[in-house]
């Protein structure tokens, strides 16, 4: 079964192809990585399928429903739920309460009923927040649930907008660099976190730097080049194409190859 099926997607900027005839597909349950150089158009292509862009070109279908250009909130009632390169967390809140955001797609109630503090949402803010710290304990982060975010480190940031992103209970969920500014350590447990995932059964569409990282957990890779797809296939396929070598990974695909074996 295909759960994210993305076909023909293309984008201009002022004239010039941004991205142009991308097209893949996720699995249930697979990793699938972008990679390329820097200026490839892979957070372009995020963008586009997280509703953040109007893709000009092409389509993306979740499940066989057509949802191109649908808004970022629609798309999370659909399951697809993403990070950022860029940070997006509020600092001056707690680690808790960054957590408890992302279950407020899924809380019913009225208005009335919050701004009242009736008995039924006090009932949904405990559920959202028990909820919450079993995310931040999955992610290792339940100890700093008080503490304001801002005192965390990056690596942990990334971790709690990964659990902040797993809170909409996402069947798809896309990952731009989540493991970009973390020591060795910090990215193993991201590695580590984003195959648990997987192995739930959530469909996995990764943009990392770290190409270790990709050639370890990636069922399957999309390689962009000046907006194209110039390459995809397993990671083993990938790391020993001619024209993903020139284009991107050079002397370190040797040495990714050798290690994929």
């Amino acid at each position: 079964m295909t759960l994210l099926q993305v076909e023909g997607l293309g984008i201009d900027f002022g004239g010039v192809r941004a991205v142009n005839d991308v097209s893949f597909s996720l699995k249930p349950g697979e990793i699938v990585s972008v990679i390329g150089p820097n200026g490839a158009g892979k957070t372009t292509l995020f963008n586009m399928i997280s509703g953040v862009y109007l893709p000009k070109r092409g389509r993306v279908l979740i499940e066989g429903e057509d949802v191109t250009g649908m808004g970022p909130h629609l798309l999370a009632r659909r399951g697809l739920s993403r990070t950022f390169q860029n940070l997006q967390i509020f600092q001056s809140m707690s680690v808790l309460e960054n957590a408890v955001a992302g279950h407020h797609l899924h809380e019913k109630g009225s208005v009335l009923a919050d701004l009242f503090c009736l008995p039924g949402s006090r009932a949904r803010s405990r559920q959202s927040e028990t909820s919450a710290r079993l995310l931040l304990e999955r992610v290792g982060l339940a100890k700093a649930a008080e503490q304001e975010a801002s005192s965390l480190s990056y690596g942990a940031l990334k971790r709690l907008e990964i659990a902040r992103a797993l809170a909409l209970k996402p069947r798809v969920l896309l990952l731009d660099e989540p493991a970009a500014g973390c020591n060795a350590v910090e990215t193993e447990e991201i590695d580590h976190l984003i195959a648990e995932v997987a192995a739930e059964g959530v469909s996995i569409l990764l943009v990392e730097h770290d190409m270790k990282m990709v050639m370890r957990i990636s069922n399957h890779i999309v390689v962009l080049d000046h907006g194209e797809k110039i390459a995809e296939g397993e990671p083993a396929v990938v790391s020993r194409d001619p024209r993903v070598i020139e284009a991107y990974l050079g002397a370190q695909a040797k040495e990714d190859a050798d290690a994929v074996g």
